[in-house]
Formats: C-alpha cells, structure tokens, sequence
C-alpha cells in the first residue's frame, strides 16, 4: 500500500487551469521534494493532498483511502489522523506555549489527559527542545519555532507530512538542522514527506525530485546514489 497516490488530478479556478493531470505516488516513508516556479501549481496540489481543496478531476488516496466523495467532517478527521502540514511560517498559537502547541491537536484529537502527559515529553525531546517548552513562540528562534511546528505535525503519529517551504523562513545553517531533523523523524517513523521548496539543497534528503511548471509534472528525477 502506498502513502499516496495522486491519479491525474485537475483544477482549475475561473476556468484558468492550475493543475493539469497530474499524477505521482510515494512509497511508505519515502521523502520527495516537489519544485517549480511561483504559480506553477505546487501550493494547490498541496491543498488537494491535504483536503483543504478538491480537485475537479483525479483522484487522491492517502493510505489506499480514497479522498473522493468525503464530505468535510471526514477530511477534518483525516488532517487530524493520517496527514500533517509544516509550514514556512510556522502558524503556531501566539497565546500557548511551545509545549502547549504542540499538545493541542492531541486535545483535539480526544487523547486522555493521563496519555498526553507521557507522549508530550516524548515530542519535545524528539525535537531537541525539553529546555524551551514553557516558552512563549515570540521567546522562540525561527529554528525553534519550526522544531515546535515539526513537533505538533508528528503528535498525530502521521503517515504523511507534507513540509511547505519547511527552511525558506531560516538562516542555511539552521535550515541544514531543520532538513536533518525531517529526515531522522521520517527514517524513524516510516513518515513519507513531500517537502514543496525552491530551495536545491532541499533535495539532498529525498529520494525523488517532482518538478512542475504550468500545472504539469513535467519531470521526476531519481536523487543520485
């Protein structure tokens, strides 16, 4: 069974196509970079992997699940169970703590108090930061804060992280930290990753690079051994 399965996907808004028959699949825990221009289509295909959008043709499977035909209380069930979203800029909640952020899609997942005391620990050490989890996301570096949103992305236990532009926010030396820590969590946890960068570097950590231009795939490249 694949992680994902994209079959010839459509969309289009306001007749303008965006996405045009774009097929790929990733293995359980491989890791992809998907990459191209501004407008090339990269941030839909996204949204359409992680339900937040619906192609108008194609379809998405996630775990031999098909997407299609779910209604949105099913897809919300599905970002809270099976895929996770990193983002560029972080998205954590200015009011909670590093440690607080991370536990909240726990809470809404319906975990027990009693067993999100002992995972929580776990994730925070996972991700380097037990000395930082009483901080508030402003006292936080931008590494930091990724560490905390990597954190919160695999409390779910995901089979799927999609990483949106996951270092174009950060320094290249904390950059590099954030690509080895995405691939220690991936190897670790059979996690399959599809990681949308302009960043080449990015490459170096997966084993596939998707490149798009206009709505099409127009190229997959097997990372040199």
């Amino acid at each position: 069974m694949k992680a994902l399965q994209v079959s010839k996907i459509t969309k289009s808004y306001d007749k303008v196509p965006v996405l045009r028959r774009v097929s790929f699949s990733l293995e359980v825990g491989e890791r992809a970079a998907l990459m191209g221009p501004s407008g090339s289509g990269k941030s839909t295909l996204l949204n359409c992997i992680g339900g937040i959008d619906r192609p108008d043709e194609g379809e998405i499977s996630l775990q031999g699940q098909s997407l299609k035909g779910m209604d949105e209380n099913e897809l919300c069930r599905l970002r809270r169970g099976t895929v996770s979203t990193v983002f560029q800029f972080f998205h954590l909640l200015p009011t909670l703590t590093a440690a607080e952020n991370i536990e909240f899609p726990l809470q809404l997942s319906g975990m027990s108090e009693s067993e999100r005391k002992v995972m929580l620990p776990e994730l925070i050490e996972e991700v380097g930061l037990s000395h930082r989890s009483h901080a508030m996301p402003h006292e936080l570096s931008g590494g930091e804060m990724q560490r905390v949103a990597i954190a919160r992305a695999l409390a779910i236990r995901p089979k799927l992280i999609l990483a949106d532009e996951p270092t174009g926010n950060l320094d290249s030396a904390t950059g590099e930290v954030i690509l080895d820590l995405l691939e220690a969590i991936s190897e670790r946890h059979g996690i399959a990753m599809l990681l949308v960068t302009h960043s080449p570097g990015v490459t170096r950590i997966c084993r596939r690079t998707l490149e798009m231009r206009d709505g099409l795939l127009v190229d997959q490249s097997e990372a040199a051994v």
